[in-house]
């Protein structure tokens, strides 16, 4: 029993301090009002910070502190209400940028480490499992967010916007809520996710992307529809839910149906077809590609700008 105390401790230890000296500090002021405070990491070699839309969003000023105590003034490169990411930058020497992982390779059941400022509590380490995968929370903006982790390491407001983090110190997850008054139910946007968000708020400042109004969660398919539909993905989109009058609603769309294609392209997961959203037009009729129990059905729908 020792020795394996010993090799969780030891896990623990080694990724917080690996991830550490990336995790900061975020203070927010609104029209000269103190404003919250949050979380967030650096993770690029030049300054820039990932948080929580919503522990940025509004502010006039931003104040980052590092885990040494140095205090920057932050400019806000933008916000994603919709995936509840944002994404700041500092200019300062040397930051240190944090290992970014992929939340595909995850497993139910893995340890994780949450690193933030619960309480402004500066560089606090909780641990925990895996809880499940594939789950979706709305966000602040009303938008369903798909590919979700949970986890029972503990958070507490002023974790938003930190790092959740593997025993190799690889970031899977961005830390941004928790159920209350449940205890142990609490929830990271997936790192593939904020990768992608974040590349196109350095790009562009803002995210234009089509809206269908699914909730959807990563699902394998069946080896003999794939060999049978001639498929290019072993993988889909399973349909949790659909909004009401949304598009995919008018378009036909069931729940329980999977996903495979979206304007013909394969959607092998919901971060694909987050992607094939986002680069399609708005307003402009496409093919939906789903799998009907042993059926292939393409139905026409129509993006509408969210």
């Amino acid at each position: 029993m020792s020795t394996l105390l010993d090799a969780y401790s030891e896990a623990v230890v080694t990724a917080s301090e690996r991830v550490s000296p990336s995790v900061v500090k975020i203070e927010v002021r609104q029209q000269a009002r103190p404003g919250g405070s949050g979380s967030g990491f650096i993770f690029t070699p030049d300054g820039f910070i990932l948080t929580n839309s919503h522990v940025v969003y509004g502010a006039n000023k931003i104040e980052v502190t590092l885990p040494d105590g140095d205090r920057y003034e932050a400019d806000k490169i933008g916000d994603d209400p919709d995936t509840d990411l944002a994404v700041v930058r500092i200019t300062a020497a040397n930051p240190v940028p944090a290992r970014l992982g992929d939340s595909q390779s995850i497993r139910v059941g893995q340890l994780v480490i949450a690193i933030g400022n619960p309480y402004g509590f500066q560089a606090t380490v909780t641990a925990g499992v895996v809880s499940a995968l594939g789950r979706s929370l709305r966000s602040q903006s009303g938008r369903l967010i798909d590919n979700i982790i949970q986890t029972d390491a503990a958070l507490n407001p002023g974790n938003s916007g930190g790092p959740l983090v593997t025993a190799d110190g690889e970031v899977i997850g961005v830390n941004t809520a928790v159920i209350r008054p449940a205890q142990g139910i609490c929830f990271a946007i997936a790192i593939n996710t904020a990768k992608f968000v974040a590349g196109r708020l350095i790009k562009d400042g803002r995210i234009r992307r089509g809206y269908i109004g699914v909730a959807g969660q990563n699902a394998p398919l069946h080896r003999m529809l794939v060999r049978g539909h001639h498929l290019q993905v072993s993988s889909g989109v399973f349909v949790a839910g659909i909004e009401p009058d949304s598009p995919a609603a008018l378009a036909g769309l069931r729940e329980g149906d999977l996903i495979v294609a979206f304007n013909d392209q394969a959607v092998p997961h919901v971060d694909a077809l987050h992607r094939a959203l986002t680069d399609h037009d708005p307003g402009v009729r496409t093919n939906l590609t789903v799998l009907r129990g042993t059926e292939k059905i393409v139905l026409s729908i129509v993006p509408l700008i969210r």
